[in-house]
């Protein structure tokens, strides 16, 4: 099970005879981000909004009214810290259970050993859930019967939006709170006690704090099994300072953090077409690349530079879609990395050209008013006739064929069902290619009204 950590002495440290590093130590098998987990409030560093003075978390732990929660948020930000230190300050029982390697059978030893202790002491149990949207909607429904009778106060954790991912029953009963990655100077603090707790005698430079920082990524847990790493083989070959190169030399390479199917991977992707959208190349361009960088597979981008051409540019410059197209095309040809560049050539294009929705929104307006309007027949005009017997029928008397008509326009000919005469869905923008688009329409629209207004237009009626 994972365990979201921030830091506090869990364990009593080693003796230590002097404040020098010391030689070959016995290896500590707990995690440090284990060892230094919190046992108050007052210990925990970050979540200010939920935790500092007058926060509703910390109104909550000191009013002494626990509750049924879901604590959402990205990984190593502290959110089985505050389930365990909840059971703590109520003196409840803790019970974990993993989504990830927990089943059904877990969930009823849970149930047994509440009734139990319920039945002993008359306490409720804190039934801690770790990665709960990995559970199935049937096994989230046998938690909520134990949560109405308050034989379990239920805490969830996910890193995924609990709107979609825990189910409306058992979210109803629960308050939703919202955890957030740790800042930098609040990165920096955890470092600092770490390091004088733990690791006395060995300093980091400016530089190697900063690599670590940013390697962390605002995740507690990753800041401190990098940390742990790197200090324990500075102790085992008598290291005192830890450079930058000392830090890459004992510290995997480690991509930022970027969940391709959570909220992180639908934020950044969500960004990145707003920002296509909001006609901010800069944007575009650094959204993609932290997608990249975050192991995005490419060709998810390119599907998505696709969709940004026809949703968002459309035929206010439809060279837009040829490009997206051609972007896909190249990188498939050539792959990473040489290939992305062709991807950020269309995303900076994109960006840059004029923006059309119009497109777009008459397909949805079209689409709503079928579906709520009857299935109104083809005119017989405009219906074809490959046999005698559909011509004698009417199918295709009195069409005109727009090409030999001055212009090649049939002026005042009627292409909808009737009854729609005139509807227009379709409204050009004054942007690109589609105000040009606009001006041919309403010259289009003048002929019609002239040759109606002339009794040249078609009579509904006639040849229907």
């Amino acid at each position: 099970m994972s365990e979201d950590t921030l830091f506090g002495s869990d364990e009593p440290k080693v003796p230590r005879s002097s404040g020098k590093p010391e030689g070959k130590a016995k290896p500590m098998m707990t995690p440090l981000a284990e060892r230094l987990r919190p046992r108050t409030l007052d210990e925990v560093i970050g979540q200010k909004k939920l935790l500092g003075d007058g926060a509703p978390l910390r109104v909550a732990f000191e009013n002494r009214r626990p509750h049924s929660m879901i604590l959402w948020g990205p990984p190593g930000v502290g959110k089985t810290t505050i389930a365990r230190l909840m059971a703590d300050a109520f003196d409840l029982p803790f019970i974990a259970i993993s989504a990830v390697l927990g089943g059904v059978k877990d969930i009823r030893d849970a149930v047994e050993s509440a009734k139990a202790t319920r039945s002993a002491t008359g306490k409720p149990t804190v039934v801690f859930v770790d990665e709960v949207h990995r559970f199935s909607k049937s096994q989230q429904d046998a938690f909520l019967p134990h949560v109405e009778s308050g034989l379990f106060i239920f805490v969830g954790a996910t890193t995924e939006n609990p709107s979609f991912e825990v189910n409306s029953a058992l979210l109803s009963r629960s308050t939703v709170y919202q955890l957030e990655s740790l800042k930098p100077e609040e990165t920096a603090e955890l470092i600092d006690r770490a390091m004088t707790r733990e690791f006395p005698g060995i300093t980091l430079t400016d530089e190697a704090r900063g690599i670590l920082t940013q390697l962390s990524d605002g995740d507690a847990r990753r800041c401190l099994n990098a940390l742990d790493v790197c200090c324990t083989m500075a102790r085992e070959r008598r290291v005192t300072e830890i450079d930058a190169a000392f830090l890459r030399k004992t510290t995997p390479a480690t991509l930022r953090r970027f969940d391709k199917g959570g909220d992180n991977f639908y934020d950044q992707i969500s960004a990145m077409h707003k920002s296509v959208r909001g006609s901010d190349p800069d944007g575009a361009l650094y959204w993609m690349m932290r997608m990249l960088d975050g192991g995005c597979d490419a060709r998810y981008i390119a599907r998505r530079l696709m969709r940004m051409a026809v949703e968002d540019i459309g035929l206010a410059d439809p060279r837009a879609t040829t490009i997206a197209l051609e972007a896909a095309e190249i990188f498939e040809r050539l792959g990473s990395p040489e290939g992305e560049l062709a991807l950020a050539q269309a995303a900076v294009y994109l960006a840059c050209a004029p923006k059309s929705n119009a497109v777009y929104n008459a397909m949805n307006e079209i689409r709503a008013f079928i579906r709520e309007d009857g299935s109104r027949p083809v005119p017989l005009y405009l219906r074809n006739a490959p046999t005698k017997l559909m011509a004698d029928l009417g199918y295709k008397e009195g069409y005109r064929y727009a090409h030999d008509e001055p212009g090649a326009f049939a002026a005042g000919e009627v292409y909808l069902p009737e009854g729609l005469e005139g509807k227009r869905w379709y409204r050009p923008t004054d942007r690109g290619l589609e105000a040009r688009i606009g001006e041919k329409l309403k010259g289009l629209q003048k002929l019609n009204d002239e040759a109606r207004a002339a009794g040249r237009g078609r009579k509904r009626g006639q040849g229907q």
